[in-house]
C-alpha cells in the first residue's frame, strides 16, 4: 500500500493558538473552503473529529464528500451513542453517496467526564468491550448475506437484515489510542491503527505492542497512522521564528482560558494515555529526534494531536519519511493556522515526500501529486 497524508476538518478557522483562541461551530462556507484547499493539496484523507460539543461527525463527513472529489473523510465514530445496525447504514450511505471515499476512527474514550457528558458512564474497559463487539457488528452487517443475530456483553439483537451494503463491500476501521486496551482492540480489529507524534523509538515500541496483538489474532497487521502538527517555512530560521509566535500565542490563549471548550486544565494530569504520553515525551525534552518540538504539548495540557514537526520544506519532509520508514503508512498532517498550512503543505511538503517515495525501488507512491 502507498504511503498516504491525513489531514483534519477544520470547521472554523480558528485552533489552540489562534488570536482569540480557539472557537467551536461549523462555519459552513469555512469548511468548504477547507475541504476544496485538502482536494487541491492532494490529501488522500481527512480527519472528522468527534467531541461532545462538536458537530455530528457523519453530517461533517456527508458534508466533505458532498463538496470533494478526491479525499475521503475518516469519520471519527465514539460507540455507545448509536446502536451499531443504525450505524452501519448510515455509514454505507455515505460510502455509497462517495463511491467508497470513507473510512471509520473507532474512539473509545479515555476520559470520563467527557463520556459522562453525552451520558455513558461505563469505565474504560469497558468502553474498549463495547468497541470490539461494535466493530464485529459493523462488520457482520456490510459483508453478510441474510438476517444476522448478535448477542454479546453490550448489545444484543435478532434476525436484523440491511438492504445497503458500502461501495465496495466493506470500509476501512481504524482503531486510535495509546493505552493496552487500545493496542489489543486495533491488533484484533483495525485495518489502520492511528498514533500521535511521539519519538521514533516510543512510536516504533508502539507499532510493536499493536503488531503483536494482531499477529496472536492471526490477522494482519493494520496500517499505522501517526499525526503531527508541523510549522513549516522556507528556511529551518523562519520555521523556528513562527514556531515561538504560535507558542507565545498558546501561552497567552491558555492564560485567557481559550484553548477550546472542555480542553483539560493545563496545570492538572489527563486521564488518558495518549496526552499523559505525550506530556512524558514533552518533560524529557523540547526536541526529539530531526524535528519533533513538544513545548506546544506543554502549553495546550495535551488535550490532542500538538507535537510538532519544525522546519523548513525539505527538514520536514525528511522527518516525514524518518516515520514512514518505521513503518507508518498514513502521515497525518494539520496545522496551527488550518487553511494556510495546508495549503502550504500540499505546495510544499507532500511533493517532496512523495517524489523521494517514488525514488526508492520497490515503494508504491500515489498516481497523483496533488495541486
Amino acid at each position: 500500500m502507498p504511503v498516504e497524508f491525513i489531514s483534519a476538518t477544520h470547521t472554523t478557522p480558528t485552533t489552540e493558538a489562534t488570536a482569540g483562541g480557539r472557537r467551536s461551530g461549523f462555519d459552513v462556507e469555512y469548511t468548504r473552503r477547507f475541504v476544496h484547499a485538502l482536494d487541491d493539496a492532494g490529501f488522500d484523507w481527512t480527519l472528522v473529529a468527534y467531541g461532545s460539543p462538536t458537530a455530528d461527525s457523519a453530517q461533517i463527513a456527508q458534508f466533505v464528500v458532498n463538496n470533494s472529489e478526491r479525499v475521503k473523510p475518516m469519520l471519527a465514530h465514539r460507540p455507545g451513542f448509536v446502536f451499531p445496525t443504525l450505524a452501519a447504514k448510515a455509514f454505507a450511505a455515505i460510502d455509497l453517496i462517495g463511491r467508497g471515499r470513507l473510512g471509520i476512527h473507532i474512539i473509545s474514550g479515555g476520559n470520563d467526564a467527557e463520556q459522562r457528558r453525552e451520558g455513558d458512564y461505563s469505565t474504560k474497559e469497558e468502553r474498549y468491550e463495547r468497541s470490539d463487539e461494535f466493530i464485529q457488528i459493523l462488520r457482520r452487517v456490510w459483508t453478510e448475506e441474510g438476517p444476522i443475530s448478535f448477542a454479546g456483553k453490550y448489545y444484543k439483537f435478532e434476525e436484523f437484515a440491511a438492504d445497503i451494503r458500502p461501495y465496495a463491500g466493506t470500509i476501512p476501521i481504524s482503531v486510535g489510542g495509546s493505552s493496552d486496551a487500545a493496542y489489543r482492540v486495533g491488533g484484533e480489529q483495525g485495518d489502520i491503527f492511528g498514533l500521535w507524534g511521539e519519538p521514533l523509538a516510543e512510536t516504533a515500541q508502539q507499532i510493536k505492542a499493536v503488531n503483536a496483538y494482531a499477529d496472536a489474532a492471526g490477522r494482519p497487521h493494520p496500517r499505522i497512522w501517526v499525526s503531527f502538527r508541523p510549522i513549516v517555512a522556507p528556511t529551518d530560521e523562519l520555521a523556528w521564528e513562527k514556531a515561538h509566535a504560535i507558542l507565545a500565542q498558546a501561552k497567552q490563549n491558555a492564560a485567557a482560558g481559550t484553548l477550546g471548550r472542555y480542553r483539560p486544565s493545563v496545570g492538572g494530569r489527563p486521564q488518558n494515555v495518549g496526552s499523559q504520553r505525550l506530556l512524558e515525551v514533552a518533560e524529557r525534552g523540547e526536541l526529539h529526534d530531526r524535528a519533533l518540538w513538544t513545548p506546544l504539548v506543554t502549553a495546550t495540557g495535551a488535550g490532542g494531536s500538538t507535537t510538532a514537526l519544525v522546519g523548513s520544506y525539505e527538514t520536514v519532509a525528511q522527518a516525514l519519511l524518518d516515520y514512514a520508514d518505521i513503518g507508518c503508512e498514513l502521515l497525518s498532517i494539520r496545522g496551527w493556522d488550518p487553511l494556510n498550512d495546508a495549503i502550504d503543505y500540499g505546495r510544499y511538503v507532500l511533493p517532496l515526500v512523495r517524489q523521494e517515495l517514488a525514488r526508492r525501488p520497490g515503494t508504491p507512491v500515489p498516481a497523483r501529486a496533488g495541486g
